[in-house]
């Protein structure tokens, strides 16, 4: 993969784990990574939930290859935060991982 194409930094964060100084579960998000990455937006889509139109954006990432990104995951892109809805390897030529995400609303 090519360097040039790769021209965002992002953010990737993983939901925090483990437990205050009480017991309590932590609530928020620690970084796993900061990497370069291309960013791809879909077409808007316009979906009817509950009688009532709701505008959706997906976006598809690409990253170098990582094998500790997994579904429920978050990227910041700048101030916007996708959530992670799948991730795809590339499995031929083993060089890239695709995000596929969603804007967090």
């Amino acid at each position: 993969m090519k360097a040039g194409q790769l021209n965002t930094l992002v953010t990737i964060q993983a939901p925090a784990t483990g437990q205050d100084a009480i017991g309590q579960p932590l609530a928020g998000w620690s970084t796993l990574a900061q990497v370069w990455a291309n960013v791809r937006h879909g077409n808007g889509i316009e979906l009817v939930r509950a009688g009532a139109p709701v505008s959706v954006v997906k976006a598809s990432i690409r990253i170098r290859r990582r094998g500790d990104v997994t579904n429920g995951m978050r990227v910041l892109v700048g101030s916007t935060s996708y959530e992670v809805e799948s991730v795809i390897q590339d499995e031929v030529k083993r060089e890239y991982t695709d995000l596929v995400c969603q804007v967090v609303r």
